[in-house]
């Protein structure tokens, strides 16, 4: 079929055809070690269109085609990949395309050139939209399909495969040695990170000792006869390096070396690393610092002997001690994420000392949903909270040594609500004072900072307030 159309719909010699037909008998292989769909298209003679001239589909994977694409035209607005590799020779990479199928993929392709250096056709490898096809994913598909990749090499390498064409659609280094430890195979990436790490020589007939990357001996590896995998540090390079026995039966056919460079991914690391060292001490040093204003004011307070206004100072302190709450919990993290129960469980845990002053018997219990929530978010809860919690210490349970304060987080799709809900006296609503400060900053953040409203009941029974956020 390759060499009809090829004679019907292009000026290919008989020489170009004869590459494409061996690397028509090598597509199935690459297809299974990279669970795609390869394709080989060709220009058609006085035309701005491509014909597919061969497929491979996947074993062991299901395909995205229904029906052979072979003798399909393939046409500029729907693989611009294709096109443009074919008119100036330069591979494409994660390029999106429909196919005739009408199936949005992503496209890898590679030229293929005869011996005058002239482009006869593309090597075209796709995958789904859906899927990563990342130099992190090729990595991953090798690692975990490590007998197929090295059955599928060995077979490329029986079949001649030619010099024109390279594993130039898998983004890893592959050097495959032959049982003597020579080296007989090497991919573009290999020559060019071996380049960058100052090898003059081609690599192709080295031995291994002089290519290995780690401490490890190649009849080490033919002894254990199982994949291993490696990290080492090689200059400025971080590399994850990994050794597959080839073999077929009983007889072994060498080692297969594939090189990942992972040096972006690790100083990526390192920068989260920093990043969050550095967020840790941050809130760590906010937390100290309003804990010594707290402190300052207590000093303060106790100067004071106006009621009115060391009542004043005793509020200022608990709303700052809520803050510094929320800055312990995040230090701890080095994120700006927290989980609110963990916020509010630090809310609860000042109030209870406030109560061991007072010689209260209450029982703060907290109860319901945890879920994260962001540093700002937590701050303006923690404040809520801690003026909610304060009425009742103060004021429900004023004729009883005894009482239960429940705090109940019910997270929700869009919004999500905190209750605090107490057994003590109760109070008329309707005598709230309208110049409250307390309940005017609780209103002011639940409205302005949360998205959200407050509602407050109370009877004989106790008082509830129920307040919403939005997620």
């Amino acid at each position: 079929m390759l060499r009809e159309l090829c004679k019907k719909n292009t000026y290919l010699s008989e020489e170009d055809i004869c590459i494409l037909e061996r690397i028509e008998k090598c597509i199935p292989y690459i297809s299974n070690l990279v669970r795609a769909d390869i394709f080989i298209d060709c220009l058609i003679r006085n035309s701005d269109t491509a014909i597919a001239i061969a497929q491979a589909k996947p074993a062991n994977q299901v395909s995205l085609y229904r029906t052979s694409t072979v003798g399909e035209l393939v046409f500029r607005q729907n693989e611009p990949a294709v096109l443009r590799t074919l008119e100036i020779g330069v591979g494409t990479a994660d390029l999106k395309a429909i196919t005739q199928e009408n199936i949005v993929v992503k496209q890898n392709t590679v030229p293929i050139k005869n011996n005058l250096d002239e482009i006869i056709g593309v090597l075209i490898m796709e995958k789904d939209i859906t899927e990563d096809v990342s130099k992190n994913r090729n990595m991953e598909i090798l690692s975990e399909t490590t007998e197929q990749l090295t059955e599928a090499l060995m077979n490329l390498k029986n079949h001649d495969l030619p010099s024109t064409i390279d594993f130039n659609l898998i983004n890893d280094a592959i050097v495959i040695f032959n049982q003597y430890g020579n080296s007989v195979y090497a991919n573009h990436n290999a020559e060019n990170l071996y380049r960058k790490l100052g090898y003059k020589d081609k690599i192709i007939g080295m031995k291994f000792e002089n290519l290995v990357l780690n401490k490890v001996s190649f009849y080490e590896i033919l002894k254990h006869s199982k994949s291993t995998l490696y990290e080492t540090e090689v200059s400025h390079f971080s590399l994850q390096v990994k050794y597959a026995v080839t073999k077929s039966s009983s007889n072994i056919y060498g080692v297969v070396m594939l090189v990942k460079d992972i040096t972006d991914i690790k100083e990526k690391e390192k920068q989260l690393i920093l990043k969050a060292v550095a967020i840790r001490e941050i809130h760590h040093r906010v937390k100290n610092n309003l804990q010594t204003i707290a402190s300052i004011l207590r000093l303060q307070s106790r100067r004071i002997n106006n009621k009115e206004a060391k009542k004043a100072f005793d509020e200022s302190i608990g709303r700052i001690l809520s803050i510094a709450a929320t800055h312990e919990v995040l230090s701890q993290n080095g994120i700006d994420d927290v989980d609110i129960k963990a916020i509010l469980s630090k809310i609860r845990d000042n109030a209870l000392k406030n109560l061991f002053q007072c010689s209260k018997k209450i029982n703060i219990k907290l109860l319901g949903d945890s879920f994260r929530v962001n540093s700002d978010k937590a701050t303006s809860i923690a404040i809520v909270i801690n003026e909610l919690l304060e009425n009742p210490i103060k004021h429900a349970f004023i004729d009883n040594d005894e009482g239960v304060i429940e705090i109940t987080i019910k997270k929700g799709i869009m919004y999500s609500n905190i209750s605090v809900i107490d057994n003590g006296n109760g109070f008329d609503t309707s005598q709230i004072k309208d110049n409250s400060l307390g309940l005017n900053i609780v209103k002011s953040i639940i409205k302005d900072k949360l998205k959200g409203d407050i509602n407050i009941e109370s009877s004989k029974s106790g008082t509830k307030a129920v307040f919403s956020f939005k997620n």
